[in-house]
C-alpha cells in the first residue's frame, strides 16, 4: 500500500511541476471591437477584411485598418527554487503533519475495534415475539 501511495504522490508532484513551468501563448483577432478568433499556439487566421497596403508609391489609402491582432503570453517559471533546507520550523511541522495524516487515510487499521465487546444483553423475562405474536419468516 505504501508503494502505491508514493507512486501517486510522485505523479501528483510531477503534474504540479509541469503546470508551474508551462508557458502559454494566445493569439486573438479583433475585427473592430469584436473578438473574431482566439487561437492557442498558432497564428490567428483573421476574418479576411484586412486592408492591404498598395504596392505602388503614388497610391495611398487614408482609411485605417479595422482589424487588429493581439497576442497574450502567460509565462511559466523559468527557474525553480532548490532551497528546501531553508524551511522555517512551523512549515516543517506543517509538512510533516500533512504527510502523516494523508498517509494514514489509506492505511488499514492493525486491530479490529469491536465497540460492543463489553455490552451485556438484557435478561429475557418473557418472549416478546410470543406476546405480540410476531414471527420472522
Amino acid at each position: 500500500m505504501n508503494s502505491f501511495f508514493y507512486k501517486i504522490t510522485a505523479w501528483v508532484m510531477s503534474v504540479v511541476l509541469l503546470a508551474s513551468t508551462f508557458s502559454l501563448t494566445v493569439n486573438m483577432h479583433y475585427c473592430g471591437d469584436t473578438l473574431v478568433e482566439k487561437v492557442v499556439w498558432a497564428k490567428a487566421a483573421g476574418c479576411g477584411m484586412e486592408m492591404n497596403q498598395p504596392t505602388t508609391d503614388g497610391c495611398s489609402i487614408d482609411k485605417p485598418n479595422c482589424c487588429d491582432n493581439t497576442q497574450e503570453t502567460i509565462a511559466g517559471q523559468d527557474e525553480l527554487p532548490q532551497q528546501s533546507d531553508q524551511l522555517s520550523w512551523n512549515k516543517q511541522v506543517f509538512v510533516a503533519t500533512l504527510v502523516y495524516t494523508y498517509s494514514q487515510l489509506f492505511a488499514e487499521p492493525t486491530t479490529k475495534v469491536v465497540p460492543f465487546r463489553t455490552y451485556k444483553p438484557p435478561l429475557v423475562v418473557k418472549p416478546i415475539y410470543k406476546l405480540d405474536e410476531t414471527y420472522l419468516i
